[in-house]
């Protein structure tokens, strides 16, 4: 009895399904323009809206308008209507299973006329039911040129063109204000060349490149950064020592012209053969970069009082093996003894 009695209500709910589709009531179409009536070139909106069941499936059409009647002509002539934008169908309301699609078309009409733009359609697609619904009403528009009344209006040729006297009020203020800006110029320009003077330079001094910084200055700047940066001190002897040897070999390269940046240890200890400095400062610079290549490669670990060291042997190396500044005696400045004389 319970197996009869769910058969029954199953077909039963098949027959209330059935019986809804069937009462399902075709879409309704209808369809307005934005304007009824435009100039050439402008723009006008038609808008086709569908009201139909969310089951339902309708497709809207691609538009190929024709001239309806001309005032030029009353044959059949090459349509001039444009569709600008095809806009996408968008859902305006929905109300339970009832839903409102809008459709737009964005037009533009190039010729004078009246158009008939025919009766808004689309194709209704329901299980096997294939059909093209269309509106009640045809939508038509029509296109005005602009009228002259030629007969109340006067046709002038164009007037010539007017000189007027140059009038001193018109530029004077800006050649006030040019005299003054050239006066604060000639003025900043007169104290800038006294200031040079005085100090025994040149305007084109400026703009000379600025001389190149000593290797030697660069050298003890890079030391002492290294030096403050205490990377030994944190267990980074690797990074120290590379410093260290960077540093150095910048500084060869500046000072003696070596190309030590890229050469090994063994080509600098060659290369500083023919420099003329002492054994004791070529001893010194070999030491560090000995060390620097034990710790870089063989990955030792030397002690606090060996990193200070090296650190006092590149610094050394660098004070002693700088160019000797020369002091050029002024010829007319007397020396110790010509003063004793003329006392």
């Amino acid at each position: 009895m319970k197996t009869l009695r769910y058969i029954l209500i199953y077909v039963s709910a098949l027959l209330a399904m059935q019986v809804a589709t069937a009462q399902l009531v075709a879409p309704k179409i209808t369809s307005h323009l934005s304007a009824d009536t435009i100039r050439i070139g402008d723009r006008v909106t038609l808008t086709i809206e569908v009201e139909k069941d969310v089951m339902q499936h309708v497709e809207f059409p691609h538009f190929n308008f024709e001239r309806a009647e001309s005032k030029e002509s009353q044959e059949a002539e090459e349509s001039s209507v444009e569709v600008v934008h095809d806009f996408a169908p968008d859902t305006i309301s929905k109300d339970g299973r009832k839903e409102r699609l809008r459709k737009r078309y964005e037009l533009a009409i190039y010729d004078e006329g009246i158009y008939n733009l025919g009766k808004a359609q689309a194709l209704y697609l329901d299980k096997n039911i294939i059909d093209t619904l269309f509106a009640e009403r045809e939508e038509r528009v029509v296109v005005e040129v602009f009228k002259i009344d030629s007969t109340a209006t006067t046709v002038r040729d164009l007037k010539p063109q007017k000189t007027l006297k140059v009038r001193f009020a018109e530029f004077g203020g800006y050649l006030g204000i040019a005299l003054v800006v050239a006066l604060i110029v000639a003025l900043a320009t007169y104290l800038l060349v006294r200031h040079l003077h005085k100090q025994g330079k040149r305007v084109a001094d400026l703009f000379k490149p600025a001389p190149p910084v000593p290797a030697h200055i660069v050298a003890i700047s890079a030391l002492e950064k290294l030096r403050n940066e205490k990377l030994w001190q944190s267990n980074k002897h690797k990074l120290y020592y590379s410093g260290l040897s960077d540093i150095l070999r910048n500084y060869l390269s500046g000072r003696f012209d070596v190309g030590a940046m890229e050469m090994t240890t063994d080509e600098i200890i060659e290369a500083i053969r023919s420099i003329d400095i002492e054994e004791k400062q070529k001893m010194n610079l070999v030491a560090v970069l000995r060390d620097a290549d034990l710790v870089k490669f063989a990955k030792a670990v030397p002690e606090a009082e060996e990193n200070e060291l090296a650190y006092d042997k590149a610094f050394y190396f660098v004070e002693e093996t700088k160019p000797v500044e020369v002091v050029e005696e002024d010829e007319d400045t007397p020396t110790q003894n010509e003063k004793e004389v003329q006392q």
